[in-house]
Parts: structure tokens; sequence; C-alpha cells
């Protein structure tokens, strides 16, 4: 199991709450033109934050997942568009365990490295001398405006090479792909998660890898789990970020408003005890149930076998149910608070926005349930998209 390092998590944690002031002054914008600003980009990069699951080989720090969590969970906190800008940048830095070390070392010596990517669809790469020609369209490219690099699934044309790859991740410069401005939605306005496409771009085959079982160049675990879970690990700790936000914005609130019609502060009346009780046991009973199933994939990686199906399994519906907590939690105090939760000018406002936007990401999706349930009555999974 990939070991925790507590202090460098705490200092990286520590350099985000520092933006809060700069995130504050740049929300509007966030909302305007759907993408993050320039000045919290550049801060994000300033504080390094796109190359946290760099393999320490390649002088990155290689957090654990949980450090990793830790660090989502606070930018998420700040605002949920950080958090998912943090996520999927971050996240993607793991292509750096996965590619050969010369690329790897090439793309992230810079720490503005940022590598959008996208798994909702699935372009073509047909096979040529020294690589693959790529052309493709891909949906929900977060954080594409200011990417250095992109990410799209490729299927590979036939061949008469029976031991071909059938899907491949292809690495494309940002500046060989085209951005379709499609990102006008309610939630996570600041992803700027645009689609992207690309015409029969040249792709060196230094620049791709398999998708599933591949043999990573670096051997620690993170580069050895299920690239599928890694990847939904990157998103599904947002809500709980957003979540925890949600709690603090409506103490602060509570503290202060009275409600039509009665006389005590919010803060002061018995049912809102409970509901900020019920939020707080939600929350961390939802966390609880991610950390074990994490730590349980992280145990059987190497063991493979039915056990790490289930363990797939597991994680997929924790983080299920890590959504659908999330939601609960921002909800219920979005009610609690009443009309004032509707104006811009309430922090909840963007939280239930933003909220449920995240939890609509396939890898939080409720179908985990089923394949969780048909599991559980000795049937077959029903997909392997898991």
């Amino acid at each position: 199991m990939t070991p925790r390092d507590p202090q460098r998590t705490a200092a990286i944690v520590h350099k985000i709450g520092d933006l809060s002031s700069l995130v504050r002054e740049h929300r509007d914008a966030m909302d305007r033109d759907r993408r993050l600003p320039k000045p919290v980009f550049d801060a994000l990069v300033q504080a390094d934050l796109f190359r946290l699951w760099m393999p320490k080989a390649l002088g990155g720090p290689e957090l654990s997942p949980l450090d990793f969590m830790d660090v989502v969970e606070a930018a998420a906190a700040l605002d949920g568009s950080v958090g998912w800008i943090v996520g999927n940048g971050a996240g993607m830095s793991r292509s750096a365990g996965y590619l050969p070390e010369e690329t790897a070392r090439a793309w992230f010596v810079e720490r503005r490295t940022f590598v959008a990517s996208a798994t909702g669809a699935v372009g073509a790469a047909v096979p040529v001398q020294g690589g693959y020609r790529v052309t493709g369209r891909w949906p929900f490219g977060s954080g594409i405006h200011h990417a250095t690099r992109v990410m799209g699934l490729c299927s590979v044309a036939a061949s008469n090479d029976e031991a071909a790859p059938t899907t491949i991740c292809c690495y494309l410069a940002a500046t060989d792909v085209s951005i379709t401005d499609t990102w006008h939605v309610s939630g996570l306005r600041g992803t700027g998660s645009c689609d992207f496409g690309a015409q029969d771009v040249f792709v060196p085959l230094a620049h791709t890898h398999v998708l599933i079982d591949h043999r990573a160049p670096q051997p620690g675990l993170l580069y050895r789990m299920p690239p599928l879970s890694v990847f939904a690990w990157t998103v599904a700790v947002v809500p709980l970020g957003i979540a925890r936000s949600a709690i603090t914005s409506f103490a602060a609130l509570a503290s202060r408003k009275v409600r039509a019609g009665t006389t005590l502060p919010l803060g002061e009346r018995e049912t809102v005890h409970a509901d900020v009780g019920r939020a707080e046991a939600t929350l961390r009973a939802a966390r609880a149930f991610l950390v074990e199933a994490i730590n349980e994939l992280m145990t059987c990686t190497d063991v493979g076998g039915e056990r790490l199906v289930s363990a797939r399994v597991l994680f997929r519906v924790a983080c299920a149910h890590a959504a659908e907590s999330a939601l609960q939690v921002v909800d219920r105090l979005a009610a609690a608070a009443g009309a004032a939760a509707i104006f811009e000018t309430c922090a909840l406002e963007r939280q239930v926005r933003d909220v449920h936007a995240a939890v609509k990401h396939v890898a939080m999706s409720p179908n985990s349930y089923v394949v969780a349930g048909r599991l559980g009555l000795g049937l077959e999974p029903g997909t392997s998209r898991f």
C-alpha cells in the first residue's frame, strides 16, 4: 500500500487555503466566462497542484490516494470548479507513470503541464509508421482552455496483428485540437468542460499507451491499480469537499439569519441543530465508506482474481454512495436556509449547483448499485465498466 505523507499533504492543503481570497475575487468571472480565470489557474500552477501523481522516480510527490483525497477535498471546499480542475489535472499527472520515461520527463518538468482528458467517447486511431493518425471528438474536456496536452480514448483500426491493442490512450498537443464551446451549464461552470476534437492528427507511439492491462514503466502501486478505478477517484471525492464547505457556509448563515415569522436565528433552533447533526453524520459515514473501499482496492490490486473484481465493484458503489450523501447534505442545508439559498450572494446557491453537476459524472453513477446487487445474487456483473 502506498504510504501516506501527512506533513507534505498538510503543506499542500495550507497552500490551497491561502488561495481563498483570490478565488472569491474571481468567482463572478468563473460564471461569466465558464472557465477558470488565468490568475486562478496560475495560482494553482504555482502551488504545484497539477503534478501530485507524478512518480517519485521522476521527481514528483506520488501522493497516496488518501493524501490525494485530502488535497482535492480541500480544493473542492474552496470552490467546486477549483476542486474539479485540481482533481482532473493532478489525476492526469499519473500518466507520467504510464508513458515512457523520456516522454514523461519532457512533459512534466514544467509545473504548468496540464493534461485535459475525456473518456466519454472513443475516437479512431489508424496505425501508421511510428504511431497513429487520430480523429475524433470528445466531450467533457475539463480545463481544456488551459491544457498543454489532451488525452482522448481511441479505438485502434483493425489490423492483421491479433495482439494489437483495441483501445488506447492518445496524448495530443493542445495546439492539435479544436475546442467546441458546449459548456453552457448550471453547476461547475468554471471548469470549462467543453468538447474537443482532432482531425487526422499524427500521434507518436511514445505518446500513447493501452487503456487496460498496461504494464506501466513505473513500479508504484498507483500505476498498477485498475485505471478506471483510479480515474473515478479523481472526481468522486469532489462532492465530499463541496458538502463540507456547505456545512461551513450554513453554520455562518445560521448564526445571523432569522426566518420570517420567527424571532430566533436559525442557529438557535433545535430542528436546525438536528439538520446539521445529520449532515455531519451523513458526510462522515460516506467518507469512511469511500476510504474503506479505496483501502481494499489498494490491498488487493496485486492479489487479482475475484477479490479484485469485488473490490472494484465495492469501490464504485462507495463512489455512488458518496455522491448521493453529498447531495443529501447540501440539499438538506439549503432547504433549512430557506429562500436565502437561492440568491447568488449566498454560498449555498453555488454549492447546490456545483454538487448537482458533479454527481452526474459516470464515475458516480447509481448503476453501480445494480452491479453490486448482481454480484451479491451470484450473477455476472453485466458490464465491464467498473
